[in-house]
């Protein structure tokens, strides 16, 4: 009852914000909810929840940087790119109204949820540690989005998202375990808590369940979706010795029984991710269960979709949130996603014209959620006076690698030699990753602020069966020259403070540079 009520509330949000962290917001009540019992404890989670919605809902709907999906993690149909349509519409009163009387109502039933949780037979199967989780964000060329109507039995993690961002902390060429875990010790009944599969939940929440009564799974089913799985694994993972690694490692976990405890679909998700993150430290390779069945694609988007985007592309100026000349004459670009350059290219270059007489230029990327190659590509060459070989993208599926170049440099550009700062924070994701490491590679800007999200691989969600996929990251982007990217540790900054005062610092840094007068 407690969690309807939850989920009540978190329609008052945005469709864009309910999208990118509803799953991720109800998870996080769930995590709470288990380990939070008794009369205080459980007040002072209403409270939380109260609070945060007074705070967090009114900010939502000011934001005017919606999230862009971008083609290359969700193509469609003919060449066309997914996306998701931006919504950015006040509450209404009734709503806000509604909010008030619901938040007053889970508080006051606060006391018969509590009884209820207390005398649940099943109330104690899940005792994972709560674990702060960063949003997930599924935009940009990071990670497929899910379907907002699925219900999947595995907490999407993320750009996201992110948006779920939980990486390992660990690149995926290194540092990856060749041998299997030994066995853990088998239980029954209540002491269900401490078989394999709740360990997993234990030691890693973000692989953790959604909690639905659980679908049965027998030996023979559960056969079937590791031969899936380890199938994708060989053929698609973009590095093939881990895939093969990891393959080899479930095989060897169900052939000792280590599987055997996991008698219902959800369960049995919840193990499978823990099991392939214990061998390729890759949190963007994970298995999905999908109650309801895995929700078929979309046909593509419509002419008046397509025309819905431009308008919200060009109504939010394309993301370029905000083009200033500061004090000292230096240039400051504040850019919230990588657009599409075949619509927005027009506004790129009239923002770049607005600071081409700068003598320093700064790139805010801090709340970056990706986008485009292209538009990457575009916006780098401001920075060059030839064109510049900025990445490669590998793909495991044809062994292909296409190269990305900036293009010729624009007619009158002025700002090739001039010193060039990008800001990042943990947030700053996929295609602003891939901005921030190609030119810290080139050494052509000095980066400010915090590591990004660490979010380089591209998962294409790959059917097992009706209800079960896997989500294995098939490209990577290969820097010409490190031959490696940022997945994991994300891109480390040149200069390390914190995301609120990177803008602060990179003044500082750019008026040293100055001459003296």
């Amino acid at each position: 009852m407690s969690e309807k009520i939850y989920g009540l509330l978190l329609r008052l949000y945005p469709a864009r914000f309910r999208q990118a962290h509803g799953e991720e917001a109800l998870q996080l009540y769930r995590d709470r909810s288990r380990d939070e019992r008794g009369l205080v404890p459980r007040l002072r989670l209403w409270l939380d929840l109260v609070a945060d919605l007074a705070v967090s809902l009114p900010r939502e709907y000011r934001r005017t940087e919606p999230t862009l999906v971008s083609a290359s993690a969700q193509p469609g149909l003919n060449g066309l790119p997914g996306f998701r349509l931006l919504e950015e519409q006040p509450p209404r009163t009734g709503a806000l109204l509604s909010a008030v009387f619901l938040a007053l109502a889970g508080l006051a039933a606060a006391s018969v949820l509590i009884d209820y949780g207390g005398s649940h037979p099943n109330s104690h199967l899940w005792q994972a540690k709560p674990r702060a989780q960063q949003p997930d964000r599924s935009a940009a060329t990071g990670s497929p989005s899910s379907s907002p109507a699925e219900r999947s039995s595995v907490s999407a993690q993320t750009a996201s998202a992110p948006p779920a961002n939980s990486m390992s902390g660990l690149d995926s060429q290194d540092g990856v375990s060749a041998s299997v875990p030994p066995s853990q010790s088998k239980a029954t009944g209540q002491q269900r808590a401490q078989t394999p599969a709740a360990k997993a939940a234990q030691a890693n929440p973000q692989t953790a369940a959604v909690a639905v009564e659980g679908t049965p799974m027998d030996a023979a089913q559960r056969h079937k979706v590791i031969n899936g799985a380890v199938a994708n694994l060989r053929q698609y993972y973009d590095y093939p010795e881990i895939g093969q690694r990891v393959a080899n490692a479930l095989l060897a976990y169900e052939g000792r029984g280590d599987d055997n405890d996991a008698t219902d679909a959800d369960t049995f998700a919840v193990l499978l991710n823990q099991q392939m993150l214990d061998v390729s430290h890759d949190g963007q390779l994970r298995i999905r269960y999908h109650v309801g069945g895995i929700p078929s694609p979309p046909a593509g988007p419509s002419i008046e979709e397509l025309a819905r985007y431009r308008a919200e592309l060009e109504e939010n100026n394309c993301f370029f949130s905000k083009v200033q000349m500061l004090p000292h004459n230096i240039g400051y670009l504040k850019l919230d996603s990588f657009a599409d350059p075949a619509i927005c290219g027009a506004t790129a270059a009239k923002a770049m014209a607005s600071l081409n007489h700068a003598d320093a230029i700064i790139f805010d990327l801090r709340d970056n959620t990706g986008g485009y190659p292209k538009m990457v590509a575009l916006m780098a060459g401001y920075l060059f006076e030839k064109p510049t070989h900025l990445n490669d993208m590998y793909d495991r599926n044809d062994n292909s690698t296409t190269e990305s170049w900036t293009p010729a440099p624009v007619k009158g550009n002025r700002l090739a030699d001039k010193p060039a700062y990008v800001l990042t924070s943990s947030t700053t994701f996929s295609g602003a990753e891939e901005f921030s490491y190609d030119l810290k590679m080139l050494k052509r800007a000095t980066i400010v602020g915090e590591p990004t999200s660490g979010r380089g691989h591209i998962p294409i969600g790959r059917r097992i069966d009706d209800h079960f996929e896997i989500l294995v990251p098939d490209r990577r982007p290969i820097n010409p020259i490190s031959k490696t990217n940022w997945d994991g540790p994300g891109v480390q900054p040149d200069v390390r403070v914190k995301a609120a005062d990177a803008l602060e610092t990179a003044l500082k840094l750019a008026r040293a540079k100055q001459p003296k007068h």
